[in-house]
């Protein structure tokens, strides 16, 4: 559907438009592809939840020109963002090393080695993260999760990036986290529960 709408607007645009995608896994190429305009073409991955998170990273691919890149480097800046420049691979540089960090705390619950409490507290008190690994996937979105892991393990055949079937089994029965009212935790009550998993 991006790739049918780049090329629509490729059509109506003027020569000298820029396109960006944010995405966080999709790689850029194969968007700016769908385009006569590879050279103006660059992502702007921003962050969840945008008015809080400082970080863009602007996505350069093989074809998109030096003052491409650094227009969109000063815009990102403009909008009093911290950008870092990214190779256009799948997950970029976040979701790179993220996500087989998220994929490894579903493992985890899978394998009985903690609660989803302690796995999440441990991370928190551990690393000094700002919330655990599992309450991220829930706010992050499990759904989203499994499609971002399915697009990174089609790009590397790498077992770190391949969905747990946890992650399935709960996606296939619509526990995507916040957004359903359930996923790691129970969200239809204040504050929330650990959903029980049979695992």
């Amino acid at each position: 559907m991006k790739n049918a709408l780049w090329k629509e607007l490729d059509a109506l645009c003027g020569p000298a438009t820029i396109f960006a995608s944010n995405t966080s896994s999709l790689t850029i190429a194969a968007m700016a592809a769908a385009t006569k305009r590879a050279d103006r073409f660059v992502g702007l991955h921003f962050f969840n939840p945008v008015p809080l998170m400082p970080l863009v990273e602007v996505v350069r691919t093989v074809t998109t020109s030096e003052d491409t890149f650094r227009r969109a480097f000063a815009f990102a800046k403009s909008l009093s963002k911290d950008p870092v420049a990214a190779k256009d691979t799948s997950g970029f540089l976040v979701n790179l090393l993220l996500v087989p960090y998220l994929l490894d705390a579903i493992r985890a619950v899978e394998r009985g080695v903690g609660s989803v409490p302690d796995i999440d507290k441990a991370m928190q008190l551990g690393c000094g993260y700002p919330m655990g690994p599992l309450t991220l996937l829930d706010f992050v979105g499990l759904d989203t999760t499994y499609r971002i892991a399915e697009i990174m393990f089609a790009e590397y055949r790498e077992q770190r990036y391949a969905p747990p079937p946890l992650l399935k089994r709960m996606v296939l029965a619509g526990m995507n986290g916040r957004k359903s009212g359930k996923g790691f935790y129970d969200y239809s009550v204040d504050p929330p529960k650990v959903q029980d998993l049979g695992v």
